[in-house]
């Protein structure tokens, strides 16, 4: 198992320091720095110290399944900024295609995505109703997939995109009315915490667990990280997303952001995005 970021610090007396730290890795070493503080401080860059900070910040299951070592620590930062870059070049009028929404980090009441498209019946995908809209960003990713899926003789259904604030709110309570609010938490999300207020979540096919082992959802699997599209509530990661096993739930992140997501995350949406939030965050 790949342990993830950690940093460990041993002193011993007579008057001689030793620092070391522990970035991840089976195989990682220990570094002894030289017990001048001047010289320590010269062995960690800004970003490496910052990034252990971020890791210390993140849960034990994050930091055990990072694919991050002491080895490969400097490509994996500079993906990192190549990344933040990136988001640089979001528009700044919207949240962020990396904005973190879970269960403890909401969106306001009044959110709504700009400039959101409408779904119309169209040559690439089909509709599973009618009013449905999505982000501009999104809108272009969706195109994208629906086009190359169609290519390998698979025609796309979208059953769900953006939601209101109020429509979740209604979604949730009804849940709770059917199944009781311990289920019903575990399947809905709550008004100001679900990703399709972001407007950058769809819903493919059944929106029901068989969704995975159907061709569309087969290819999904194979091949929405090649545009764009990321799955938010993968099998095995309840703890995690505090959602059970979702198959038919992605949300578009960009494919840069899914191939760093793939590489050094293990593929698990929440823990990308919660490092990129702490670093955020982080001094």
């Amino acid at each position: 198992m790949t342990r993830g970021c950690r940093l460990a610090a041993v002193s011993v007396s007579a008057g001689i320091a030793f620092a070391a730290f522990l970035f991840s890795g089976c195989s990682a070493k220990t570094y002894a720095l030289p017990s001048r503080p001047a010289a320590a401080k010269k062995m960690l860059s800004a970003e490496e110290e910052k990034c252990l900070r971020v890791c210390a910040r993140m849960s034990g299951r994050a930091q055990a399944e990072m694919q991050v070592n002491d080895e490969n620590r400097a490509e994996f930062l500079s993906e990192l900024l190549l990344l933040l870059e990136e988001e640089k070049s979001f528009r700044k009028d919207d949240k962020s295609l990396f904005f973190l929404i879970d269960k403890t980090h909401t969106a306001e009441r009044s959110y709504v995505p700009r400039d959101l498209i409408l779904l119309e019946k169209n040559s690439l995908f089909d509709l599973n109703k009618a009013g449905m809209k999505i982000r501009p960003e999104a809108y272009d990713a969706l195109n994208e997939m629906a086009q190359a899926a169609l290519a390998d003789g698979i025609r796309l259904l979208v059953s769900s995109v953006y939601r209101s604030y109020a429509y979740q709110e209604n979604l949730f309570n009804y849940w709770v009315s059917v199944d009781g609010l311990e289920e019903a938490e575990r399947e809905s999300a709550r008004a100001g915490t679900s990703q399709h207020q972001l407007g950058t979540a769809a819903d493919f096919g059944s929106i029901s667990d068989d969704f995975g082992s159907t061709e569309m959802g087969r290819w999904m699997y194979s091949h929405a990280a090649e545009y764009g599209w990321s799955l938010s509530f993968p099998k095995g990661y309840e703890d995690v997303t505090g959602y059970r096993w979702e198959c038919w739930h992605f949300r578009f992140l960009g494919k840069n952001a899914c191939r760093f997501q793939k590489k050094w995350f293990g593929n698990i949406q929440q823990f990308m995005l919660e490092f990129l939030y702490e670093w955020e965050h982080s001094e």
